[in-house]
């Protein structure tokens, strides 16, 4: 069949038909995440039965190599041998326990350990309930009310971070959601990802009332977008002269571009870091920590306060610190690297020689390929991608036995479990897909 941009989609198989109806019989849109409905690509999507390694099934039999990974958390791929031990084992010693366990600090002295700015954390539930919880924190610290945000970097759905930018990039910000009051939306501003000047220029004008500046040092919610160099470093260095919290959402980049983060591969180091995704090794998990003043203002002995019946979740615990055990093994980033950049440049050299035009971006194990001829540098650059020709191409490598993001401005992921062959046979694949694009007149 065709979807509305006239690309060709493959019919689902029956199971994955039946089960959307009956999901959308129960669940808003049939999903309980939005782009798991394939909006972005139109068609439908497959229902998962089970997943192992770098490769996950669907109810109908179909099998897929996977970049989805869980949308990051998997960095190991799926169903670790070592996790699901652990977990299997704490499993049978309880779930929750709504009391104290050395697993939690243990995995906050993992944590401490690795990322530079990290003195103290709080583990919390999910990556939304981090930043949030961050920026409570440095509204607390500060007394100041403004936050500065940037466009394109998505920090969960709290309401004050689900505000688009207003005139210019350099006012205050509206609601990007029904339901947010505007009053919430009065103390966020959201600028620019990589312009420094815009964001001189609004601290300036709103001198003494920044609580924080909050981003992704690698953007991964509109595609990747790596930060530009001197940018993270303008930042601290605007921060520290008008005493403004810096903080990193690395919810998707902590533990994934490297050990020690995105604060480590690029050598800048925030006030307060949120994590998630990789430190609950597929379980729900989310976390915040930062500097011992700062952190110290959380409740019980500060306060700011901040609490949660299932954080510190002994099962999370457990799956999360076997993870980071495991990549804290030598060789295992530069096995990741090396494999993540055979991909990238086999992607690329495969669209350049069937004369596709694609802007490829890549930091570490987390890559993107934008269809356009323009440098991605922002959020307003990433939206003049071709999102159509993105579609066509993701179909292609669908039907072929690839799961990609079913979006042009969502990341793909490399897991230690994707083999030379996994790669080699990605490549390939989307080599005859380029090739069909063009033949097809899509390219």
């Amino acid at each position: 069949m065709m979807n509305d941009t006239g690309t060709h989609v493959p019919e689902r198989g029956e199971r994955s038909k039946k089960l959307f109806d009956l999901a959308k019989s129960y669940i808003p849109g049939g999903v309980n995440s939005p782009v798991r409905a394939f909006s972005g690509v139109g068609g439908n999507p497959f229902f998962v039965s089970r997943a192992t390694g770098s490769r996950i099934h669907d109810v109908d039999g179909k099998e897929y190599i996977d970049y989805v990974c869980s949308w990051g958390p998997l960095i190991l791929g799926h169903a670790h041998p070592e996790v699901m031990a652990c977990v299997r084992d704490q499993t049978e010693r309880g779930v929750s326990y709504g009391a104290p366990t050395e697993m939690e600090s243990t995995l906050a002295r993992m944590i401490v350990e690795a990322l530079p700015a990290v003195e103290l954390v709080r583990m919390v539930n999910s990556g939304t309930e981090a930043t949030m919880s961050a920026i409570r924190l440095a509204r607390g610290f500060t007394g100041r009310d403004i936050i500065i945000k940037f466009d394109g970097c998505y920090h969960g759905h709290v309401d004050h971070l689900l505000i688009q930018a207003g005139s210019g990039g350099l006012t205050l910000g509206v609601p990007d959601s029904k339901g947010v009051p505007a009053d919430f939306a009065r103390n966020t501003i959201s600028l620019p990802y990589n312009d420094l000047l815009a964001v001189d220029t609004v601290v300036k004008n709103h001198r003494g009332r920044i609580a924080c500046i909050i981003l992704e040092p690698v953007c991964g919610n509109m595609g990747v977008v790596p930060p530009r160099e001197g940018f993270l470093e303008g930042l601290r260095e605007i921060c520290d002269r008008e005493d403004i919290l810096l903080v990193f959402d690395e919810v998707i980049t902590g533990f994934r571009v490297g050990y020690n983060g995105a604060q480590g591969r690029f050598g800048v180091v925030p006030d307060l870091t949120c994590l998630g995704k990789v430190i609950g090794g597929g379980f729900p998990v989310g976390a915040y920590g930062g500097r011992r003043d700062i952190m110290e203002q959380v409740a019980p002995i500060g306060k700011v306060y901040q609490a949660g019946t299932l954080s510190g979740n002994p099962v999370a615990m457990r799956a999360g610190i076997k993870t980071l055990e495991v990549l804290g093994r030598e060789g295992v980033y530069d096995r990741l690297e090396r494999a993540s950049s055979t991909l990238d440049k086999g992607l690329t050299a495969a669209a350049e020689e069937h004369g596709v035009d694609v802007f490829p971006t890549r930091v570490g194990s987390m890559f993107s390929m934008f269809f356009t001829t323009t440098e991605v540098r922002d959020h307003a650059t990433a939206k003049g991608s071709d999102t159509a020709r993105y579609a066509r191409f993701f179909w292609a490598l669908q039907s072929a036995g690839v799961n990609l993001a079913p979006s042009q401005f969502e990341s793909g992921f490399v897991s230690t479990a994707h083999s030379d062959h996994d790669i080699e046979e990605t490549i390939a694949i989307a080599d005859r897909a380029f090739g069909s694009m063009v033949s097809g007149g899509g390219g």
